[in-house]
């Protein structure tokens, strides 16, 4: 496979079970372990689908693929962000994803939810989910791919969030360097073996983490001054979507986007050839 963040996640997968099965027979030889490997992949195929065959319908999914032209090899089948939400876990990230490049046209995406509008609510009003993964229990560190979001009612003019960006080399895989951006946070929300009702998807179990992962965005945190990457954004706009709700969603890639501070693109240290890999968005409330 080409890409090396799928690679570790297929690779810190293996591990987990692993050391969970090690952990539990005391044992460590190949020939205990690959049964037991065995056996945990087919325990957990006998729950269910994932992606599910259908779309939970309490659950607010954006169920409608707007623009999207990756060229990544193997991952460029944009229903995947759509389909439903398949996390990994902590420590893995899922592998029904669409990734988008690290620049280009292939670096964006818009989805929404099928002509309906999602409403601003208190706090979180949606939660974007990519796969990205803590490194290790002991490590405050992630295998993320930071992106950048942003809303409109007409998809044309797009507003985004506030920004705030550390570029110092050695904090650079730290969630707390990149924050408004999504693709941080590990997901923990799968369709098929960890569901959550509505309500605890948007539970804050602190730091901006939540019970079923991913990234939250709150309509408040819309910021006129934060540079576009589509149309214009003013504040009557912002006005608007933070009073009405939006309809589309762009997500892009931050590699393809200018940091205001530098006049560059933003930098962090991934060794992949694509950029974030959407596994789906949650709204909170639509009509």
């Amino acid at each position: 496979m080409q890409n090396s963040k799928k690679s570790l996640i297929i690779l810190s997968t293996f591990l987990f079970f692993a050391a969970e099965n090690c952990m539990e027979e005391k044992k460590n030889d190949s020939a205990t372990l690959l049964p037991l490997l065995l056996l945990a992949g087919s325990n957990s195929s006998s729950v269910g689908p994932c992606p599910p065959t259908s779309l939970p319908s309490d659950i607010p999914v954006a169920n409608t693929v707007v623009s999207a032209s990756s060229t990544v090899s193997g991952f460029n089948d944009s229903k995947k962000a759509i389909n439903g939400v398949c996390g990994g876990g902590e420590f893995s990230g899922s592998l029904d994803v669409y990734a988008l490049n690290l620049t280009g046209a292939g670096a964006s995406m818009v989805v929404s939810w099928g002509g309906k509008t999602v409403k601003p609510v208190t706090g979180v009003d949606f939660v974007v989910y990519e796969n990205p993964f803590r490194i290790s229990e002991t490590s405050d560190r992630y295998a993320f791919d930071p992106m950048i979001a942003e809303v409109s009612r007409d998809n044309v003019n797009y507003c985004g969030f506030t920004l705030t960006h550390d570029n110092t080399s050695s904090t650079l895989n730290k969630i707390s360097s990149w924050q408004g951006f999504g693709g941080l946070r590990p997901v923990l929300y799968n369709m098929a073996t960890k569901i959550f009702t509505l309500e605890q998807l948007f539970t804050s179990t602190g730091d901006g983490f939540l019970t079923g992962g991913g990234d939250g965005f709150d309509l408040a945190n819309l910021n006129a001054s934060t540079p576009t990457t589509s149309g214009t954004c003013n504040g009557t706009l912002v006005t608007n979507i933070q009073t009405n709700g939006f309809l589309y969603l762009k997500m892009t890639s931050a590699s393809a986007v200018n940091n205001p501070a530098t006049s560059a693109p933003y930098v962090y240290p991934h060794s992949y050839d694509n950029g974030p890999d959407i596994d789906g968005v949650v709204a909170k409330q639509v009509e």
